[in-house]
C-alpha cells in the first residue's frame, strides 16, 4: 500500500466513523478498522482503495452464530439473501452449527456523512432484522 493509499482509506474510514457516529458508539482497531454493535449484531467495516478514485468500504455484519445446522433453515436464508438489496448474505456451517454473516462493500469516497450514514445505516439494519427472523425459526437466541 502507498502512502497515498493509506491517505485515502484513512480519510475513508474517518468519514465512516463519523457516519456511524451518528447511531453507534464506535470502536477503533489498530489497523484503523471500525467496529460497532447494531443491536445484538457485531459490525466491522475497513476501506480498500482499489484504484485511484475507487476506495470502498467493506462492511460486515455477525447476523448469528451457532444456529442449527438445519437445512430449512440455510435455505430460508439463501432466499432471504435473494431478495436483499443491500448486502450478501454468507452462511457457513461449523461444528457447531450455522453461522450468517452480511457483508456489503460500495463505492465510498466523497460521500458526505450523512448519505454514508443512510447507507451504512439500511445494511445494519437489513442484518438485525434478519436476525430476529432467523432467530425466531429457531427459538434459538445465538
Amino acid at each position: 500500500m502507498t502512502d497515498e493509499d493509506a491517505k485515502v482509506t484513512a480519510e475513508l474510514l474517518t468519514a465512516a466513523r463519523e457516519a456511524l457516529e451518528m447511531f453507534h458508539e464506535v470502536h477503533v482497531d489498530d489497523d484503523g478498522a471500525l467496529s460497532f454493535q447494531h443491536g445484538e449484531v457485531p459490525c466491522a467495516v475497513q476501506a480498500m482503495r482499489l484504484a485511484e478514485g475507487l476506495t470502498v468500504l467493506s462492511l460486515t455484519c455477525v447476523v448469528a452464530w451457532d444456529l442449527p445446522d438445519d437445512r430449512n433453515l440455510a435455505v430460508s436464508a439463501a432466499e432471504r439473501a435473494g431478495q436483499g438489496l443491500f448486502g450478501t448474505l454468507g452462511v457457513v456451517h461449523t461444528d457447531r452449527g450455522m453461522d450468517v454473516t452480511l457483508r456489503y462493500a460500495f463505492p465510498a469516497e466523497g460521500l458526505k456523512p450523512e448519505p454514508l450514514s443512510t447507507l451504512l445505516m439500511l445494511v445494519v439494519s437489513t442484518a438485525s432484522q434478519l436476525r430476529s427472523e432467523l432467530l425466531a425459526g429457531t427459538g434459538d437466541g445465538a
